[in-house]
Parts: C-alpha cells; structure tokens; sequence
C-alpha cells in the first residue's frame, strides 16, 4: 500500500530527525553496518584474487617476478577475505562463536578418545 504525499513528508522529516538525533542508529536502520562494510572488503578481496590470478598466469609468458607479484596479491587478498569474512559471521545475530566451539569440541571427543563406535 502506497503512502499519501502528506505521509511520505512526514516519514521524511522522522527520518531526518532521527538521523539528527541519533546517527549512529540511523545508520543501523538504514544498514550500513559494520557487517555491511566487512562484506563488502571481503567481495573487493575476492576480486584482487581474481586480478593475482591472472597476473600470475600472465606472468608465467612475461617474467617469472611478476607470477612471484601475483602469487603475493593472491595472498594478500586472501588473509584480507578471511578476516574480513570471520568478522561478518561473528557478527550474525543468534550465533555464539563459543557455543559453536564447545558443539564441535564435542563431536571431535569419540576421535580423541579413541572410540570405534558412535
């Protein structure tokens, strides 16, 4: 259901005032988060990766430093995804980084201890 232009103007100005008021807020509401801007790193590191890739292949008709310059813009872009991507999962909401541990801590104690049956 669409709203009336006196209801638009009016949701306008809240909008406006809450941003005044409180941005920090504002800016969850609207979701340029933390999470957003981690996501966001981790899909830029993603395609330096792409870019490392082909300028190790590349290299490999050049020269071999620039395959050695891919390879390290791989891994640079990789640490970058990683954390950038283990950021964003603590972040969701309904997960407990500790709680994940401890289940699969406890799925891992039949290997440990050496057991053949389940």
């Amino acid at each position: 259901m669409a709203l009336s232009d006196k209801e638009q103007r009016l949701l306008e100005q809240l909008e406006a005032a809450l941003a005044a008021e409180d941005p920090k807020l504002a800016n969850t509401l609207r979701g340029t988060t933390n999470r957003t801007l981690h996501r966001r790193r981790a899909a830029i590191a993603g395609l330096g990766f792409v870019i490392g890739l082909a300028t190790l292949i590349g290299g490999m008709q050049v020269a071999w430093f620039v395959s050695v310059i891919g390879f390290l813009i791989m891994l640079a872009a990789t640490v970058v995804a990683i954390s950038s991507w283990r950021v964003v999962e603590t972040q969701q909401p309904g997960r407990h980084p500790e709680t994940d541990s401890a289940f699969t801590d406890r799925l891992d104690e039949p290997w440990r201890r050496g057991d053949d049956a389940f």
